[in-house]
């Protein structure tokens, strides 16, 4: 295969005295050159694969996709329904419009009093947002709010104050590429000022504060929250609980935090830390054998998540943390959820607990639960199911580990084409739950293996820390054992095999081509990190980089680092089919990462199989790219998993 031609330069990178060549620099660059370079890398890919016929499939299966829930306030839903936002006494019930939207609506947030809409709008797919303020009644978007740009929405939007008059919300001092942060408070129709909440100096993490009628809490830190500082209404703020490693995430009840905590507990508990004296812990629910996750309030009642080997399962307590009842779930799936602890922290308070849910086999439906209702109300029932079968596999790993595996298949013959789908970083959990381009690669005639690696948040925070920082060879190791077993017990073959990962799931994608190219027919990163020395030079990877990998300014973590570093690890070899996919507008894992390992990766390759980049317009890591670009990236994405594996 003929690619588009890529200069090499002669630049070295240099972190902490550790000298890196990096031939590929240029590729960094927005100019009209590496914007020249990139469409005919888009043209080779889209002529290649040709995506036409996989789209139908992608859109058939995208009918089940997951739903934007609605947001509860004065007795009244609001949600986002087409184009428009509108307001129902029901949660999809018949909706009176309250406004146009063009762009992506990132968040809502309707004003206690039902009175005032707050949203986030996006325009570029970058999930950068700004507030618009609407008057529910009158569709009058009002004048005055506040100017700061959002940087996304894991701080949650815009946290209401009880009386309405005005709200927080976390956004950005300065431009998106110095990535500085703070919390401010706007007051409706009077002033937008910076609030000082005492989180740390120089902190670059995500702050959200909840609010009671007689409180303020800040919590820290968007994958392992902690409340670091509270305020009474009328008082000024103070440090809360600070000296903690572990994740405390939880909710304003009376005097007290209610929490999920893994202090002392890694599965999780309940406990209630007095807001007056946060050196009193009273252990609500004891740690058990499930992974506690997080709390949602529902009138006097909490809601509490977890995980039974993955699987959902909630119960209800009441706000003396006694268990009184359990919510009789559709099936063995999940129950949709924001990616991060911090984000889960923004919710509404209701009378009853609204929430999607899936399974890797059936698309989400939309359920209500009230407090002691034996039955779930459906609002909307699952659009989508799968004919096929879940079947769950473990793998043992080098040290002995046994790493769990889902298998979602359709009737058929043993060795399959198989595609693994991992993730394995940030305490974030991989659920079992539907996805659409992975139901549509069943459909195609896949065999779709979910593989739960260390470094995830699906069993606890001993599990997560056993592949976090200095650990995070292990995910890869993980990753290899499932692989392996798949073939020793005649799953599928090399020849079989494919890869899918995104974001930090991406840099393992390029740990695996690059490190074991004779395990995979195919390998796919998705909007990918690739490249973590260069990361160290922009602002928002360089916080990520020293929160969960590395210490760049210590030369001996920077030689850890680049025995990590998919672009850094390159050799000449042979590789299999590689198609990465990228967002020109994608704020955390900037494009030039799947441009610079694409055309380094191209020069390696010595064998037949093609490496292939498509970097999408309008796109971003995904939260905010609109859905007519992502359903193009989906379909190139299927069509070329179809082309190798030979569905």
């Amino acid at each position: 295969m003929i690619y588009p031609p890529a200069r090499t330069v002669e630049v070295v990178a240099e972190v902490a005295g550790v000298r890196v060549p990096d031939p590929y620099r240029w590729l960094e660059e927005e100019t009209p050159e590496v914007w020249q370079w990139q469409r005919a890398q888009a043209e080779l890919a889209t002529a290649w694969i040709d995506s036409s016929s996989a789209r139908d499939l992608i859109l058939a299966h995208d009918a089940g996709a997951r739903p934007a829930l609605p947001a509860f306030a004065a007795g009244r839903w609001f949600r986002v329904d087409g184009s428009a936002v509108v307001v129902s006494a029901r949660p999809y019930g018949d909706g009176l419009p309250v406004t146009e939207v063009s762009g992506v609506v990132s968040w809502l947030a309707p004003s206690p009093d039902g009175r005032v809409l707050a949203l986030g709008l996006c325009t570029d797919g970058s999930e950068h947002n700004t507030i618009t303020l609407v008057e529910v009644d009158t569709g009058r978007e009002l004048p005055g709010a506040p100017e700061q740009v959002l940087h996304s929405a894991w701080a949650g939007g815009v946290s209401w104050l009880p009386d309405s008059s005005g709200f927080y919300f976390f956004a950005l001092t300065g431009s998106a590429r110095e990535f500085r942060q703070a919390t401010f408070l706007h007051l409706l129709g009077k002033s937008t000022t910076l609030e000082p909440v005492p989180v740390g100096e120089g902190s670059r993490e995500y702050t959200l504060v909840q609010t009671s009628p007689g409180w303020a809490v800040a919590s820290h830190r968007v994958g392992s929250p902690i409340p670091v500082a509270v305020r009474r209404a009328d008082g000024e703020w103070r440090p809360f609980v600070t000296e903690c490693a572990g994740t405390v995430a939880g909710h304003i009840v009376g005097d007290h935090y209610i929490a999920v905590t893994d202090v002392g507990a890694p599965r999780g508990r309940v406990v209630a830390i007095q807001l007056d004296d946060p050196s009193e812990w009273i252990e609500l629910v004891p740690e058990g054998d499930t992974v506690l996750r997080s709390l949602t309030p529902v009138g006097e009642h909490l809601y509490l998540s977890e995980f039974d080997q993955t699987f959902a399962r909630v119960r209800i307590l009441d706000r003396s943390g006694a268990v009184v009842g359990q919510v009789p779930l559709p099936g063995r799936g999940a129950i949709a959820a924001p990616f991060f602890a911090l984000t889960a922290l923004a919710c509404s308070p209701a009378d009853s607990f609204v929430f999607a849910f899936s399974t890797l086999t059936s698309s989400w439906g939309v359920y209500l639960h009230r407090p002691g209702a034996a039955e779930l109300e459906t609002l909307s029932a699952p659009a989508v199911t799968l004919d096929a079968t879940l079947e769950e596999g473990l793998a043992v790993a080098a040290d002995g580990a046994a790493v769990p595996y889902h298998v979602v298949r359709r009737a058929g013959s043993d060795p399959a084409p198989t595609l693994i789908s991992a993730y394995g970083a940030a305490n974030v959990p991989l659920l079992p739950q539907y996805q659409p381009d992975l139901a549509a690669f069943v459909a195609a005639g896949g065999v779709l293996v979910q593989a739960y690696l260390r470094g995830g948040g699906e069993f606890g925070r001993d599990w997560h820390l056993a592949g976090h920082r200095e650990n995070k060879h292990v995910r890869d190791a993980d990753l290899v054992a499932v692989a392996e077993h798949l073939i020793a017990t005649g799953r599928t073959t090399p020849a079989q095999l494919a890869l899918t990962g995104g974001s930090d799931g991406g840099l393992m994608c390029g740990v695996a081509v690059t490190k074991r190219p004779d395990l995979w027919r195919a390998v796919l990163p998705r909007a990918p990190l690739l490249d973590l020395i260069g990361g160290t030079r922009d602002p928002y990877l360089d916080f990520v980089i020293r929160k969960a990998w590395a210490d760049p300014d210590d030369p001996a973590e920077v030689e850890r680092l680049l025995g990590l570093s998919p672009y850094e690890l390159v050799r000449p070899g042979v590789f299999p089919a590689v198609y990465l996919q990228a967002g020109a507008s994608d704020p955390r894992c900037a494009p030039w990462h799947a441009r610079k390992f694409a055309a380094r990766l191209q020069a390696a390759q010595q064998g037949d199989a093609p490496i292939l980049l498509h970097v999408f317009d309008d796109a971003g890591h995904g939260a905010a790219t609109p859905h007519e670009v992502a359903v193009a990236q989906d379909a190139e994405w299927l069509a070329f998993l179809v082309r190798t594996l030979d569905l």
